[in-house]
Parts: structure tokens; sequence; C-alpha cells
């Protein structure tokens, strides 16, 4: 019998050296398979990243109790229902507070473990998905999209509607690429958050509600793209598409390629396309801030099925601590405890602007509050603080995040080597509440007060 996780190998070890007896083999077996099972079950709930006292690694443990109070705040105004946070530096723990319910009506408490849909902050491990693959020479950042995908051999840039109402659309200046892709400077768009034609024609594709990935790309192919390849940065389906490419390139299931060469690796033994009926106890629910309170949305009744198209946008659930693991990994370059998930030069690749200078310039693209503007780029699946100070941030240079619609959110200050995971669950509705992400920022940085340490 096979065990993966290390604490349950020693304890066997041990068997075998005589520090217990088990008398038979049909008994041996049983205690293995419980010794698995049960340590498999503590490691889902160990973040497995160090802890330290604040002042070991230059924050102030009473100027981090203004970060408590800040999100606590938010849930005692009754604008969440509950929020968790961790901050690390120098690959440490240093702050973990956990306040508030997971769910409401029945009263239970939000906690270290508590699972939660964390929606596009899945767009990041898709993007290292790709680096994985990037280094293993499967694809380049100038390669056409098509190249992988050849039902995009034919796509057209949307230039107006006729006098009938339909579309005319050309061939695009060049084709879009995969650096494109990744960046979302592409042309395609997510048909949610505008209302030009092409939304229009994603709406009535019904795009995300493709049974499978191949699906997918077959209702994306035949639309057109909303601009020129990069010209323009729009929020979009980009990283469903890079779904299907690490399928394509890899030979095998989006999902499984995750969980193999990511989540395993990292012991995120709780981050998956879906909740097995077992953990469901630990998923808290996602809700809206409308005019009368925080109103509940009603769960996924197939949240325990594997879906038949994984979506690499937004399709994972997680934990704080699993998201905290996938972070430091990036924070430390592309490695944690040993298991190496990137080369560092990878990482620097990804995290790197690659929106062109003329696009941030123009001031119009973005989303939410995030806005392509000088001093504010985007990466490949990450946005990035290029120069933080004429943004009116304290983060270091080079900080780089992304975040969920139902409110989780992560950043990485590699000058000062701090990561922040933070974890909500209400959705980002015309009622969004107080900016939490850059207030976790501010809070987080004045706790700061000996970066040199």
């Amino acid at each position: 019998m096979k065990c993966r996780h290390g604490v349950a190998g020693i304890i066997l070890t041990r068997v075998f050296m005589g520090d217990f007896t088990v008398r038979t083999q049909r008994s041996f077996g049983l205690v293995v398979l419980v010794l698995c099972i049960g340590f498999g079950a503590a490691q889902a709930r160990n973040v497995n990243v160090p802890e330290a006292k604040p002042e070991t690694v230059g924050f102030s443990s009473e100027r981090l109790k203004r970060l408590d109070a800040g999100m606590k705040a938010i849930v005692d105004n009754k604008q969440l229902a509950g929020v968790a946070t961790m901050v690390a530096r120098h690959g440490q723990v240093v702050q973990t507070m956990v306040y508030g319910q997971q769910d409401i009506a029945s009263n239970a408490p939000l906690q270290k473990d508590t699972i939660v849909r964390i929606y596009s902050m899945t767009k990041p491990i898709t993007g290292v998905a790709m680096m994985i693959l990037y280094e293993e020479g499967k694809w380049k950042p100038t390669d056409p999209i098509s190249r992988y995908i050849p039902e995009f051999k034919d796509l057209k840039v949307f230039k107006s509607l006729d006098a009938d109402g339909k579309p005319v659309a050309e061939l695009p200046g060049h084709p879009p690429t995969v650096g494109e892709l990744m960046s979302h400077t592409a042309g395609f768009t997510y048909g949610l958050f505008g209302s030009s034609p092409v939304d229009k024609m994603y709406q009535q594709a019904n795009v995300l509600g493709a049974s499978s990935l191949k699906d997918f790309i077959d209702k994306v192919a035949p639309l057109p793209l909303a601009y020129e390849p990069g010209q323009g940065w729009v929020y979009s389906v980009s990283v469903d598409i890079q779904g299907y490419l690490v399928e394509k390139l890899s030979g095998q299931p989006f999902a499984d390629f995750l969980r193999e060469r990511i989540f395993e690796p990292l012991g995120m033994n709780d981050t998956a396309f879906f909740v097995p009926q077992n953990k469901l106890s630990r998923l808290a629910t996602i809700y809206q801030l409308t005019p009368s309170g925080l109103a509940p949305m009603p769960r996924d009744p197939n949240v325990s099925t594997a879906p038949g198209f994984p979506s690499g946008g937004g399709g994972l659930y997680s934990t704080m601590g699993d998201y905290l693991r996938f972070a430091q990994m990036l924070a430390n370059r592309g490695e944690l405890n040993g298991a190496r998930i990137l080369a560092p030069s990878s990482v620097a690749l990804m995290t790197s602007n690659h929106v062109p200078e003329a696009v941030k310039a123009a001031g119009k693209f973005g989303i939410g509050a995030y806005r392509q503007q000088p001093g504010f780029g985007f990466g490949f699946d990450v946005a990035i603080y290029e120069e933080p100070t004429r943004l009116g941030t304290s983060v270091g240079k080079g900080t780089f995040l992304w975040d969920g619609i139902a409110g989780t959110w992560f950043w990485v200050d590699p000058t000062n080597d701090i990561v922040f995971v933070g974890i909500i669950q209400r959705w980002a509705g015309p009622s969004p509440g107080p900016n939490i992400e850059d207030l976790s920022r501010a809070l987080t940085m004045q706790a700061l007060i000996d970066p040199s340490k």
C-alpha cells in the first residue's frame, strides 16, 4: 500500500523498527490505511509554512493589530459575513486572523480551513501551469494561438455592424499570440462586463455554459475578436482558453495536470474544481451586499461533482492555507519546501509587464479598481505594480496580485518579501463595499517598521 503523507511515513517506519507491533498482515494493512487517511486529513489543514514572531522579521505586533481591527470592523458593520487573512515575510507566517462566520444562518464560524470559491484567483494557478509547459519547450509567447488550437486559424476582428445589424469583421493585423492570450491583450472578451456588440455575441453563444473545454473552444472560435491583438486590454475568457491549451500541450486532462504538477507537490489538498461530500461542512456561503444587508446566494447544486468544463479562469475552490502555499512558492521564485514548480527565470517572466505602453497610456482599459496605466501593468495572469509610489501605494516595486469576484485576494511583494492572502465570500455586485484589498496593503505595510530585517 502506498501512502503519500510524510508524517504517516515516519510512523510506518517506526512500525518496522519495532516501536509497536502489528500482529497480522490484515491488521497491518488496516493500520496503514488508517494512518494514510488520518494524516492526509491533518495535512489538508496544515499550512506548512513556519510561523515567526513579527518582530523577528521587521513587523510590529502592536501595529499588526490595526490590520486585525480594520478587517474586523468591516464584519462588525455587517458588510461581510467573515474575513480571514494571513501575512508572511521571509517565508514565515507572522499574522493569521479569522473572524466572523462562514455561514450566518447556521452560525458556523469561519475557520482557517474553510473552503471558498476563489473564482478568478484560479487564473494565476492556470498561468503557472502554462509556465511549467513553457519550461518544457511546449510554447513561446510569440507563437500564434492557432498553432495549437486550429479552430482559431480564421479569427477576425469586429469592425462594425452593417445596415442589417450583422457584424462586419476583418482579418487582424497579426494573429493573436499565446503571450497576448496570457496578458489579456489578444482581443477576446468575457461577455460579462461590457455591452459591446461582441459582448452580446458572447452572451448569445453562452460560452461559459459550455459542457467541456472542447465545447467551449467551439463556441468561442466563430466569434470575432473585440479589438486588434496588442491594441487593447480587456478582461476575458483568455485563461479558460489557456486551460484548453494545458490539455492540448500536456496530453492530460486539465484538472489532472493541476493536481499532479501543482497541488500535490505543494500540499494543496483542499484545492480542486469541486468540493467532495465529506468536506461540504467546511464550505462557506457566498453573500451579496444588498440595501437590506447581506443576502446568501444559492449554492451550486453540482458543487460535489467534477465539472465537464473545468474553468481555468474561475473554477477552483481552495482554502487560505492552500493558497498561501501557492503564493509563497511564487514569492520563493518557484519553490516551496523542496518542491520546485518553476525556475526563478520563469516566475520573473510571468510577473513582468506584457501590456504595451501605448495601451496603458490610453487610460481606458481595466477591470474593477484595477486600471491599466503607467506604473501598473499585467504579466502572465497576474497584475503588477511596476511603480507603486506613483500610484499612491506603499507596497514594494514589482508587487503582483489578483483577486476573485467573491472577494478572495492575494498579493506578493517581492521587494519586501511579503505574502498576503485574504479570504471573504461576498459577490462583487452593485454594492461591492469598501476596497478591502487596498486597505489590506496599507494596514500591512504600516506595520513593517524595520524592512532591513
